[in-house]
């Protein structure tokens, strides 16, 4: 990942043949890119018509297109974005995983889609798990522990337990790793480890970025979007 920047957005290097970004506070994006009307769903939509609104796709969390040129993306703050390229079967997808997208496995149905739809293997993919909020600074409640643990999560990775909670901060409590679940999902689907590009940013401390938990849920939104070039 290029963190050097001249303009306002973050570069991944996702290998030839594909183009990925991640916006950042008041960054104009550069051309048309699709979205959808996310609803923290494990719903994947295929993108076969580049003209396609956000209305056309109400309660998509995920994009998939094999159309060239055509950026599909997603709208974040604190949520996490991630990217997938299939070098082999040239199709991308922009997946929408707050942590109730996460505790559904969207990331992962994602990829069956991809599967069912262009024959994308999971080995072939590189994936960008980008800019969200990190286990420090995502404290819950012991309700969505609870969900992860039953949705089959490997607690021992992703989730810890600071003592009693401080008010006014993040400090005690429940924390989850939402990036630590997102690269076990994909490992656990096939992507190879040495695929994964992890921004590491949280959203949350680095200010370059929208954070609704920082800023209040009616937030401006960064947008992390992919293209087939």
């Amino acid at each position: 990942m290029d963190t050097h920047q001249k303009t306002d957005f973050l570069r991944y290097d996702v290998g030839d043949g594909a183009e990925a970004f991640t916006s950042m506070v008041g960054t104009e994006l550069p051309y048309r890119v699709i979205t959808g009307h996310q609803v923290h769903s494990d719903k994947v939509a295929l993108v076969d018509n580049p003209l396609l609104t956000r209305e056309d796709l109400e309660g998509f969390d995920a994009l998939v297109t094999a159309l060239p040129g055509c950026a599909v993306g997603v709208r974040t703050a604190d949520c996490i974005p991630l990217l997938l390229f299939d070098p082999v079967c040239r199709a991308v997808a922009a997946v929408h995983s707050g942590w109730k997208g996460t505790v559904l496995r969207i990331v992962q149905k994602t990829i069956a889609d991809m599967e069912g739809w262009f024959g994308t293997s999971a080995s072939n993919l590189r994936a960008v798990i980008g800019p969200g909020i990190c286990a420090d600074s995502f404290q819950v409640g012991s309700e969505v522990c609870d969900r992860f643990s039953e949705a089959g999560f490997p607690m021992q990775l992703i989730w810890r337990e600071d003592g009693v909670p401080e008010p006014g901060s993040m400090r005690g409590g429940h924390h989850i790793d939402l990036f630590a679940a997102n690269m076990w999902l994909l490992e656990e689907a096939g992507v190879k480890s040495r695929n994964i590009q992890l921004s590491g940013v949280c959203t949350y401390l680095d200010e370059r970025f929208h954070s609704a938990r920082r800023e209040g849920a009616a937030c401006g939104r960064i947008t992390s979007w992919i293209r087939l070039v």
